[in-house]
């Protein structure tokens, strides 16, 4: 798995041996980068959750975001992270937050312009998550929320004040992007 594009295009990022994660393919994080560079999304602070090997925040970071604080529950894991921050030269623009999404939403402080989730295709949990980013202050009026998913898990239409805007199918992996409802 390579950064697909930026300043650290082509450097390799690790990954957890024997890890069974699926991490976002070169295709999935092109797709979505194109999606933000359509949509004006605000790469100033990227929040990246369940950041597995970290691939989308430094892709992120690569491409000029200013500051990505990724969350990852797994020690394995969040050691690959910190890993291919320093191979990626982006170490100084990041913090790797080793506790889950949950306590995460409770203790993070600053307000992100991208959110990005990938959970575990398992794991049925994203609509609580984003039911709590749209009563959250750390996620920005303005917000891009971009949800990963397997197509066998759909997600809503609507969580709180969070609305699909966009889905993009690519084999089994569905992009749904949330933004706030704007009022009329």
């Amino acid at each position: 798995m390579r950064v697909v594009a930026g300043k650290a295009k082509g450097r390799r990022l690790k990954f957890p041996r024997g890890s069974s994660m699926r991490p976002s393919s070169g295709r999935v994080r092109s797709a979505i980068f194109s999606i933000f560079e359509s949509a004006g999304a605000d790469l100033g602070r990227v929040l990246d959750l369940y950041a597995g090997t970290g691939s989308f925040g430094i892709e992120a970071l690569s491409r000029g975001a200013g500051w990505v604080d990724f969350v990852e529950q797994d020690p394995k894991h969040a050691a690959v992270i910190r890993s291919n921050l320093s191979a990626t030269g982006t170490e100084t623009r990041a913090k790797v937050y080793r506790q889950t999404v949950e306590r995460a939403l409770d203790s993070l402080e600053h307000s992100y312009g991208v959110i990005f989730m990938d959970p575990p295709y398992s794991d049925g949990g994203a609509g609580s998550v984003l039911d709590r980013l749209a009563r959250s202050s750390i996620t920005k009026p303005d917000a891009l929320i971009v949800v990963e998913h397997s197509k066998h898990r759909p997600l809503g239409q609507r969580y709180g004040n969070l609305v699909l805007s966009k889905e993009r199918r690519y084999g089994e992996t569905v992009i749904s992007i949330f933004q706030q409802e704007v009022s009329p």
